[in-house]
């Protein structure tokens, strides 16, 4: 029996006796979906930051704070508009960009590279910044996409609770799926907050990952793609 990839990874806890905090720290994935429940879009903006912001005062007020004082009265309404509004806009498909393709006229046979596109997204397991730069590139088979709207799809996909390595992939199917090709290439080098302002607490390591399809697989255009990137 083919076991699906959350099955296999309870199984695989069972067998080493990993406990969730262990979990979070070993950068576990378990699809390249985001996890959604079937009850996500049940509820409106408003309805959700209203929610948020309860849980979130109930938070505050567990920790000891004082929710009368100036500064903090507000904070579960902003954590609230943050959540929905910013930092997890990227869950709701409604916000998911719109993309128009244009006529590939000058016949650019070559990869097109849009590097060093900024990325904040949150560490799913801990809730806290991962920041770093997307670098992608693909080659038209007909049509082209405007630049600013390959920031836009990694800025989509980084806007939800994350695990880079599927962000990475999220990015590059969504590019194949948009640009009619397997000819794309992205690459994540990022900084996680939850490895340098907890745990381990280690402020100079980062994490890179990537994602190659079609003509990237060849070594030889893996590595013109690298060479633009000074990798």
């Amino acid at each position: 029996m083919k076991l699906n990839g959350t099955l296999l990874n309870t199984q695989r806890r069972e067998m080493i006796k990993i406990s969730d905090e262990d979990i979070g720290d070993n950068h576990l994935w378990t699809s390249i979906e985001t996890p959604m429940n079937d009850s996500a879009f049940e509820q409106t903006a408003e309805e959700k930051k209203a929610k948020i912001a309860h849980h979130f005062r109930e938070i505050m007020d567990t920790l000891g704070l004082d929710l009368k004082d100036d500064s903090l009265k507000g904070t579960p309404d902003r954590v609230a508009k943050m959540y929905v509004e910013e930092i997890f806009s990227g869950l709701d498909p409604m916000n998911k960009p719109k993309i128009a393709l244009f006529e590939n006229k000058y016949q650019y046979g070559e990869m097109l590279v849009e590097k060093n596109i900024t990325l904040f997204s949150n560490c799913e397991h801990h809730f806290v910044p991962i920041i770093g730069k997307a670098h992608i590139a693909y080659i038209s088979k007909g049509k082209v996409i405007g630049l600013s709207k390959l920031n836009r799809i990694a800025q989509y996909f980084a806007k939800r609770p994350q695990v880079q390595e599927r962000l990475t992939i999220q990015i590059g199917k969504e590019l194949e799926k948009v640009l009619g090709t397997k000819d794309v290439a992205v690459i994540i080098d990022a900084e996680h907050l939850c490895v340098s302002s907890r745990g381990v607490k280690d402020v100079n390591s980062a994490t890179v990952t990537s994602y190659y399809g079609g003509k990237f697989e060849n070594q030889e255009t893996k590595k013109e793609f690298l060479a633009y990137l000074n990798f």
